[in-house]
């Protein structure tokens, strides 16, 4: 394998390349609160920016603060949350500004062990918190910035399905010391890989840093995880049935139980959804004096 990269070459070409490609997204503005970009990587995980961007607009509208979000009912979250995906998002997210109105005054906090205090809040968003709406010095990890380093540094096609100690470590050596610029480098080798190191099709001729990556110059090798990466199926899954009983109650304030039996046609599979959903919260159910479901609506409190 060819020599590591050096470092100072590595950054200054990354950076100058952010600088000149950049999308303008708006939680990158400055005008942008630090609840405004804790909301942008709560949506962004696992849904593409396109969607993610015109719902972002509309939830800041109505939800500009913790406290605005923390006074709305789950009901009224999971509608503004549509077809964002992985609704359950929608609920911690609510559950942070509860926590954030409860005990920090109602303001994010800028110190990545507060962060991770909060409901639904991993590593990965305290430190891209952090670092983007505080300028601080932290690590960010993402998949597009693990794909990044794992084929500059290691070599290897895609990084492995769960990250190891030695990607923070390599992010670590990388980091530049200065805040400011740390910040900036993180969001850097996020967007390279959004845009040009990318999964299925990466756009070698376009990347700045292509004459230093080391799995370019070892050929490119196949994903040596392949194995254990697949797909996820949506067609006929749980999944499509959940986010099909979903639908249909954001658009009707009450589903009767032979409502809801008309929306999924295997009834062993819509029955083990629905009782998914009432787990996760996500869906309450109406009962009469027997205890007999007559109806399925949004949670209200």
């Amino acid at each position: 394998m060819t020599a590591a990269p050096d470092p100072t070459v590595l950054r200054s070409a990354v950076l100058g390349w952010y600088e000149e490609n950049a999308r303008d997204l708006p939680w990158r503005s400055p005008a942008a609160t630090p609840w405004a970009v804790l909301v942008s990587e709560i949506m962004l995980q696992q849904t593409p920016v396109a969607r993610v961007e015109p719902a972002w607009r509309a939830w800041l509208h109505r939800w500009p603060t913790p406290a605005d979000l923390a006074r709305a009912t789950p009901a009224e979250v999971l509608r503004a949350w549509d077809r964002l995906g992985y609704p359950r998002r929608a609920l911690r997210l609510r559950e942070a500004a509860r926590a954030l109105v409860a005990e920090h005054g109602g303001a994010v906090p800028s110190d990545e062990e507060s962060l991770r205090g909060l409901p639904g809040i991993g590593a990965y968003t305290a430190a891209a918190v952090s670092a983007f709406a505080y300028r601080q010095r932290a690590v960010v990890l993402d998949t597009n910035v693990r794909r990044v380093l794992g084929r500059v540094v290691d070599g290897i096609a895609l990084p492995p399905p769960s990250q190891r100690r030695t990607e923070s470590v390599t992010a670590q050596s990388l980091l530049p010391e200065d805040p400011e610029t740390s910040a900036r480098w993180n969001v850097a080798v996020m967007e390279l890989g959004a845009l040009v190191c990318t999964a299925r099709a990466p756009r070698c001729e376009q990347c700045p840093v292509a004459s230093a990556c080391r799995w370019r110059a070892a050929g490119m090798p196949e994903d040596a995880f392949a194995a254990t990466r697949r797909r996820q199926a949506w067609h006929g899954t749980d999944r499509q049935a959940r986010g099909t009983v979903l639908a249909a109650l954001r658009e009707q304030e009450v589903l009767r139980p032979d409502q809801v039996n008309d929306l999924w046609p295997d009834r062993a599979q819509l029955n083990r959804v629905l009782s998914g959903l009432r787990h996760d919260s996500l869906i309450a159910a109406e009962t009469d004096l027997d205890g007999v479901v007559t109806g399925y609506r949004l949670p209200q409190a």
